[in-house]
């Protein structure tokens, strides 16, 4: 496993469907050493910080092996380094062999994955075209996110080496394949219930967050744990939670009850509780 490029960028302004849009997702490729901190590469900024960057998605990294599709799928479009703004273009590490939790070192520099990446509609800014976040995420070729656990510098041609896995961990690829499932796959019918189940909001559980944007200072949350439920998901039309974000909660302050609502769903989709050590 080896980092191929490292690439940033700053916001820039750009015109899409004849409005102005700020946005970061325009890197390039930098040669030499880069300083890789908390928040983001020296040389690299976001946009919307609402949305992108901060601790938890401070590098995106996207497999150089996903290429020779794109260029298959998009024939005749030039596809350079970065384009789909990485900021980490790697080899080596694809979506259903890394999991949410591996730690890796890479140069002087470790981090923890945190998420996949679900595009906003600014991947089809740089690619000039409305459909492309959609094909992006039924592509299931979304690369992920990581964090940032000891600052330190890297450079195209490090190795990436596994620190440490949960062996129960969850893998990348499955996130995205749930959330694409939950939110394009068209509902069909079925005997069971359809009534939504209500999500746990309490002190004990804590509220719904994504897999990465825990409530509580880094500090603290690093070395816990999270639990990944897939509690109310039917793809034959039973009940189903919001989208992904839903189905991952903090559990640091006790256990999870699924909802009575889930208790009797037979779909294979449905699993024990699935504990992930981030």
């Amino acid at each position: 496993m080896k980092l191929v490029s490292v690439n940033v960028g700053l916001p820039r302004e750009v015109t899409w469907h004849g409005k102005i849009v700020t946005t970061g997702i325009y890197k390039q490729p930098v040669e030499g050493r880069v300083r890789l901190r908390k928040l983001n590469l020296d040389g690299d900024r976001q946009a919307d910080l609402t949305v992108h960057g901060g601790e938890h998605k401070a590098v995106y990294c996207y497999p150089v092996e996903h290429y020779a599709y794109w260029k298959r799928e998009l024939p005749g479009r030039d596809l350079p380094m970065a384009i789909f703004g990485e900021n980490f273009t790697t080899e080596g590490l694809l979506e259903d062999s890394v999991h949410l939790g591996d730690r890796f070192s890479v140069g002087s520099a470790e981090v923890v994955v945190t998420q996949p990446r679900l595009p906003c509609y600014k991947l089809g800014v740089r690619f000039q075209a409305d459909d492309m976040v959609k094909r992006f995420l039924a592509s299931a070729r979304t690369g992920f996110y990581v964090g940032v656990t000891r600052e330190g510098e890297v450079g195209s041609g490090d190795e990436i080496k596994l620190i440490a896995r949960d062996p129960n961990a969850v893998p990348v690829s499955e996130i995205t394949r749930l959330y694409v499932a939950k939110r394009y796959m068209a509902p069909t019918t079925s005997p069971r219930s359809t009534v939504p189940c209500k999500l746990p909001h309490s002190p004990k559980v804590g509220r719904p967050t994504s897999a990465i944007a825990w409530q509580r200072p880094a500090s603290e949350r690093l070395g816990s744990s999270i639990v990944l439920r897939r509690n109310c998901l039917d793809f034959q039309g039973g009940a189903g939670v919001r989208d992904v974000e839903a189905m991952v909660f903090d559990v640091a302050g006790g256990g999870y009850t699924p909802p009575a609502c889930c208790m009797n769903l037979k779909t294979k989709e449905l699993q024990s509780l699935m504990v992930v050590s981030v």
